[in-house]
């Protein structure tokens, strides 16, 4: 029982985002469908995991593609929750840390909208080079968990395939910010993300907000030292840029080098070899610090923070946490399923076969509006997917001794310290999912309307009610 009492603790403050008491119910019919489901097949699993009644699943389909449910709202309310009332959220320097990366889902549906061709650059043979589907942006933000580190995620939209306007000039990197921004965090943090978003449209707004990039730069990148201060006696501008440094480079001379032990979690006994050095970079005109790091066994790579307060090592161990987005991606996709939907359009002009972008400004407002508001059942469909594996997350970090409790079987990967993983609270929360009809649950109005769908015929709606 109190397992679920902690589970709506985090659940009842989204009611904000909700014009109507009903809308709302439907919304955590929705989180508790996402977090006990056995398996993705879409609206129908939910409907089966609770037992409903048939006519739930098009109650379910109405309700993603309703407006009474503020998607932004909703994803700045989940982000208040965690900012002001998770114990142990991750801070350097007193600031959140936020991960931020791209995810590519495959789409097969000619008639959905965002869909086309996306190439994925990645090492894995599972890959294939090109897919067509939604290709999205999401960011999380760092918490602790026992002796675990966990990205909870907070937000993520489809940022490709859809332009309403010819005359639209945003680019990905621009979206990323405008998302951030959305999320109305009130107080700077880190930003930590790969290479792609070492660039002037990221790191000029987070200054702005006296936030910070973390990220890695490709090893062809140049900068420059400060041009020494000449009194030339000329009119005009001085000099700002000295001597052109290549980065690469930063790892030739091995007495310049420094050695310290590795930083990154789950790392012991190693040993790094590192130069930190602060150059001007041309894209933003200003210092930023640079950090050549050699790895014994992962080779080298070129960190940069455009916090010069931050020590080397500090900078190494941010760095080492953007991977914990990509564990997130993975049990959002393969636990969750907050990507898997499949809503399609039924009057949409079928994708051709190449999966260019979809141009809007030539279709009429109806149809612009039937695709705007598909998109938003989408982003309504991954928020609160994001959410329900956000609340697993929650409840593994902050109470691990009662999802260990209602556990009751055998995972090969638990071990002492270790939070639970997402799969683990999803099978906790399955076996205690009948507390939440009985009358001792902390909200008896969802407990009666749970009730009231549920399909006595089924075996699952009958053990539920038992």
């Amino acid at each position: 029982m109190r397992l679920w009492h902690t589970w709506w603790m985090w659940c009842a403050p989204l009611r904000g985002a909700c014009a109507r008491k009903r809308t709302f119910l439907w919304m955590c019919v929705v989180l508790i469908g996402f977090s006990v489901r056995q398996d993705l097949w879409g609206v129908t699993s939910m409907v089966r995991a609770l037992g409903l009644t048939a006519p739930c699943y098009d109650r379910i389909l109405d309700f993603f593609h309703s407006s009474a449910l503020d998607v932004k709202m909703l994803a700045q309310l989940w982000t208040a929750r965690i900012l002001l009332h998770h114990p142990h959220l991750v801070r350097f320097n007193g600031k959140p840390v936020l991960p931020g990366d791209g995810i590519k889902v495959p789409k097969a549906g000619k008639k959905m909208p965002g869909v086309k061709r996306l190439h994925q650059a990645s090492e894995s043979n599972t890959k294939p080079t090109y897919i067509l589907g939604h290709s999205c942006q999401a960011a999380g933000i760092l918490v602790r968990g026992m002796q675990s580190v966990v990205c909870i995620p907070l937000i993520a939209r489809i940022h490709e395939g859809i332009v309403f306007s010819n005359r639209c000039k945003r680019t990905l990197l621009d979206k990323m910010v405008e998302m951030l921004d959305s999320l109305e965090l009130g107080e700077p943090f880190y930003f930590v993300a790969d290479a792609y978003y070492a660039s002037k449209k990221i790191i000029v707004p987070l200054l702005k907000q006296g936030c910070h990039l973390v990220t890695r730069v490709r090893s062809n990148a140049v900068a420059y030292l400060p041009a020494p201060k000449v009194n030339t006696g000329k009119r005009g501008r001085p000099t700002v840029y000295g001597e052109k440094v290549k980065l690469n480079r930063l790892f030739e001379g091995e007495d310049l080098m420094q050695t310290i032990s590795s930083p990154v979690y789950g790392e012991t006994d190693v040993q790094l070899h590192i130069r930190a050095i602060n150059l001007l970079w041309r894209p933003v005109g200003i210092l930023v610090q640079f950090i050549a790091v050699a790895h014994p066994t992962r080779g080298k790579m070129i960190l940069m923070s455009t916090d010069l307060s931050l020590t080397p090592s500090q900078v190494i161990e941010l760095y080492g946490y953007r991977f914990k987005i990509e564990v997130s991606f993975k049990s959002a996709l393969h636990v969750v399923g907050a990507f898997l939907y499949h809503f399609w359009m039924k009057d949409m002009t079928p994708i051709s076969k190449k999966g260019k972008d979809q141009y809007m400004h030539h279709k009429s407002p109806d149809y612009r509006d039937a695709v705007r508001r598909k998109r938003d059942a989408y982003h309504r469909f991954i928020q609160l997917g994001l959410i329900a594996q956000g609340i697993m997350c929650v409840l593994a970090t902050t109470v691990p001794e009662l999802v260990l409790g209602a556990f009751g079987s055998y995972f090969r990967t638990i071990r002492p310290g270790i939070a639970p993983s997402e799969a683990m609270v999803a099978i906790s929360l399955q076996n205690t999912l009948p507390n939440l009809f009985t009358d001792n649950f902390s909200e008896p109005i969802l407990t009666k309307f749970l009730r009231e769908k549920l399909d006595l015929r089924q075996t699952r709606a009958k053990g539920l009610a038992a």
